[in-house]
């Protein structure tokens, strides 16, 4: 038995990377699984089919059960014919994990207006569509009597909760804004058996090998060592948090290497009061710095 037993996934961006190890996993331990990928460079540029159905043939290869979408979530119309595939063809959504994802960096000075909307595109709208039409199917689902018992995992960064990243604001503003969706959609779901949790993982794929710094942090481990920063060391959490017994929801976990920590967002630190109207010289003598 496996522990996704009877579940219908859908994964974005599952054709390479951390989204494919997510989908060869979820099929393992019985998923059905819609493979999405636009099979698009780093930048997002070009198409290809080919990841997405060299996944479901691997996928199919070792017995599991597993179809293509190659449309772009970023798009309204892509991310509904997701959601709309699995249920065609397996007869409903259980989970939706939210992982496909671009990078376009470059200084705040220079950053072209193609590049900030490309990457807020891909990763903040791209996660919000998704979830948007299957939040509508669980709703419908709900108010028919037959609460669903759904998950959702998104993919946020340390780049845009721990960690800020020169180079990267329009990434670290997309994954921010997807953190804060996390505990948005959380609240708002939970009512028809929807559990929205984020991770954000660390990993050796072409996008992190792609950002200065990251290569030398995540080298191929020497033979007969054990591979921590595997795309396929992040998997194992996202399945826990897409089983049907998982309490888990609102929550926003970094995983990387051995570890996994629960991260909090913005919260008081340190406050200043006044009994009056505020004073700009007084402000200035007090303010938390």
């Amino acid at each position: 038995m496996g522990e996704l037993d009877g579940r219908v996934a859908v994964i974005t961006g599952a054709g390479r990377g951390i989204g494919r190890e997510h989908a060869l996993l979820f099929a393992a331990e019985g998923a059905s699984v819609v493979v999405n990928d636009v099979g698009g460079s780093n930048a997002g540029a070009g198409i290809d089919a080919g990841p997405a159905h060299d996944v479901v043939a691997e996928i199919q290869a070792a017995g599991g059960t597993a179809v293509a979408h190659t449309e772009s979530i970023a798009t309204w119309d892509g991310a509904r014919s997701l959601v709309q595939q699995a249920v065609d063809e397996f007869g409903r959504l259980d989970v939706v994990v939210n992982n496909a994802g671009i990078l376009r960096d470059g200084f705040i000075p220079t950053m072209a207006e193609a590049d900030w909307d490309a990457v807020i595109a891909v990763h903040l709208k791209g996660h919000f569509s998704v979830l948007r039409h299957a939040a509508e199917y669980w709703k419908a689902q709900s108010k028919a009597g037959d609460q669903p018992n759904a998950a959702v995992v998104n993919t946020a960064s340390g780049s845009g909760t721990t960690i800020p990243n020169a180079g990267q604001a329009n990434y670290g503003a997309a994954k921010a804004a997807i953190a804060a969706l996390t505990l948005v959609a959380a609240d708002e779901l939970e009512r028809y058996g929807v559990r929205v949790n984020a991770i954000a993982p660390i990993a050796r794929t072409r996008l992190t090998l792609a950002t200065p710094g990251m290569g030398a942090l995540m080298a191929e481990p020497e033979d007969g060592e054990v591979d921590l920063f595997s795309p396929a060391n992040i998997s194992p959490l996202v399945a826990y948090l897409a089983t049907e017994k998982c309490p888990v929801n609102g929550q926003v976990y970094a995983v990387q290497g051995g570890a996994i920590s629960r991260l909090r967002g913005w919260h008081d630190t340190e406050t200043i009061e006044t009994d009056g109207m505020w004073r700009i010289d007084d402000i200035a003598g007090r303010l938390p710095s």
